[in-house]
């Protein structure tokens, strides 16, 4: 399987990730906050891997998002406006898989959601601006 291949399957699973989300927030009541955040948490790791496998760079076997962050930091600079955000969702990677480790209420998920999606839609931008200016060269 070719470079190309791969890192579509890591976009593929990020958004997935994030469909999945989106659909239980709408369609089960009351709303599975934990997985829903759960969901959020790896749907921006597996965009944060995407890009840096984009880069030739194989991504760890971690879920810590701040450390991803960084490592995308060192490569393009525009990724520190994502702290906030994977600060957040840094903490749904395994305390929602198990019994009262992580009370979660339904502003959370609102939260988490929003934020998996600003993390998305940033990392495609990057994706677009990339493939439009080889394009242009």
């Amino acid at each position: 399987m070719g470079k190309t291949e791969i890192l579509q399957q890591w976009l593929d699973k990020g958004r997935d990730d994030l469909r999945v989300a989106e659909y239980l927030s709408k369609m089960h009541h009351p709303t599975p906050d934990e997985i829903i955040c759960f969901h959020c948490q790896q749907s921006a790791e597996k965009y944060l891997k995407g890009f840096l496998f984009s880069l030739d760079i194989e991504p760890e076997k971690t879920h810590d998002l701040e450390y991803l962050l960084e490592l995308c930091q060192k490569y393009n600079s525009e990724f520190s406006i994502l702290l906030s955000y994977v600060d957040i969702l840094n903490r749904y990677a395994v305390s929602p898989r198990y019994p009262n480790e992580l009370e979660i209420t339904n502003e959370d998920m609102k939260i988490a959601l929003s934020y998996a999606k600003n993390i998305q839609e940033f990392v495609m931008k990057i994706f677009n601006d990339t493939v439009q200016e080889t394009v242009k060269h």
